[in-house]
């Protein structure tokens, strides 16, 4: 039996396409990683200019942010959770980690073209779980009743 190395296997899945459905496509990671609601969240917040009023329309479109930025932003997320999710998310390639070597050290995040990509659709879902929060909750209470 021939062995396949990573490089022919990685060649033979982008030829055939990728394949969410089947259990060992890569995909499936990326799907877990990005389904995550720390880079949900993060991704939705990069940079919108006015990521902090709730209400608002992401009219300013992405900018980079400050790490601290970040983190006041994204209320309950840990140093390390937020430290942990932006590694990942560089290291996919769907963010950029620049630092500027001031006193003290400036770090900011900004989106790839491949995160701004992703970009528009996590501020939808944010959006659409804000809007349709109180639907879900009715129902459910109302599940909640029938199986009491």
């Amino acid at each position: 039996m021939a062995r396949v190395t990573a490089a022919q296997r990685r060649e033979q899945d982008a030829g055939a396409g990728y394949n969410a459905f089947v259990e060992a496509c890569p995909s499936r990671k990326l799907l877990d990683r990005i389904s995550n609601k720390w880079v949900a969240l993060i991704l939705a917040a990069l940079g919108s200019d006015d990521a902090h009023q709730p209400d608002s329309a992401c009219a300013g479109g992405p900018r980079a942010m400050r790490y601290s930025e970040l983190a006041r932003l994204l209320a309950g997320v840990s140093q390390k959770m937020l430290t942990q999710t932006l590694r990942s998310l560089e290291r996919d390639g769907l963010v950029t980690r620049t630092v500027v070597p001031t006193v003290p050290v400036t770090v900011s995040y900004e989106l790839t073209d491949l995160g701004l990509s992703l970009y528009g659709m996590m501020r939808g879902l944010k959006a659409w779980a804000e809007a349709h929060m109180d639907d879900v909750l009715a129902h459910r209470e109302a599940y909640d009743t029938r199986l009491a």
